[in-house]
């Protein structure tokens, strides 16, 4: 289920897309780099085996349609002027432990800019983008994050 962002997007919005398959650290960081850029960072969110002291078996993640728009607005708010190129896909489907879910990349001139705005992107796209988490412990229970 890829899903393309609007022609009409910041350039320096360089990826974006939301996906069913394994994601790919390279291809975000590749698509911020630039001669512009002095620095480079890079969020990656990955299935983790415990959550609220229980083992966590496995998980999926869901997603509305909207979600690339909704990446897009994300990403649009977090933009500064010393941005270069900004990067963010998220996973959906079945994760197992140690799967990779997301990855927001973000070069600048400086370091302090491209840190600063990684983590409000990944912030702001935890908070703003309709992709929900399934999550099933290895107790049987489960639970749903990120429900409106």
């Amino acid at each position: 289920m890829s899903q393309q962002v609007s022609a009409e997007r910041d350039p320096r919005i360089r990826l974006l897309d939301v996906v069913d398959r394994p994601l790919s650290v390279d291809e975000a960081l590749d698509a911020v780099r630039d001669p512009a850029a002095g620095g480079i960072a890079l969020f990656v969110g990955v299935v983790r085996e415990q959550d609220h002291d229980k083992p966590v078996a496995a998980l999926d993640y869901s997603s509305h349609p909207t979600a690339v728009a909704a990446l897009e607005a994300a990403a649009d708010q977090v933009l500064r002027d010393d941005v270069v190129g900004l990067a963010a896909v998220h996973r959906t489907g079945h994760l197992a432990i140690g799967e990779t879910a997301v990855v927001v990349a973000v070069s600048a001139a400086h370091r302090g800019p491209a840190l600063e705005v990684c983590r409000d992107m990944i912030d702001t796209l935890k908070r703003t983008v309709p992709i929900w988490k399934h999550q099933q412990f290895s107790d049987g229970s489960d639970e749903w994050v990120g429900l409106p």
